[in-house]
């Protein structure tokens, strides 16, 4: 009951009733990332190019999806990952969940969530000040 009514009430965990059933009646499974995201495939976007979704395994977070996924599901690529054995260039990172509006986010020394006081105005920066 409790998977049920989280389909209903929320779209930040998995997929909505709505999605799921669009993905029952249009969709294609391409693949699955190494996140457990599924990628589908299916109908007509409004620009007439083929609609790409992923179904996230647990929160959804766009920037979990894997470069060679991203490429794809932005139609640069028709090709899906595991139809053409891609492998991550050196320069790509692994994935680093973004933090911001959880208790882990980044908070500089004088903002209203962490005490303490901005470090003074060194003589590069002039603020703005009305009229000025």
């Amino acid at each position: 009951m409790a998977g049920f009514l989280t389909k209903i009430f929320t779209w930040w965990n998995g997929s909505t009733i709505g999605t799921d059933l669009f993905t029952r009646r249009f969709g294609k499974k391409v693949g699955e990332d190494q996140f457990g995201n599924v990628y589908y495939e299916g109908g007509k976007s409004t620009y007439g190019l083929t609609r790409r979704w992923v179904i996230y395994k647990d929160y959804a977070d766009a920037s979990a999806i894997p470069p060679g996924w991203h490429g794809w599901m932005h139609h640069r690529t028709d090709t899906p990952p595991p139809a053409q054995a891609y492998t991550a260039r050196a320069w790509e990172k692994p994935h680093n969940p973004n933090l911001t509006g959880t208790a882990l986010a980044y908070r500089p020394k004088g903002s209203l969530a962490v005490a303490g006081e901005r470090e003074k105005v060194t003589g590069d920066y002039d603020a703005w000040t009305p009229g000025s």
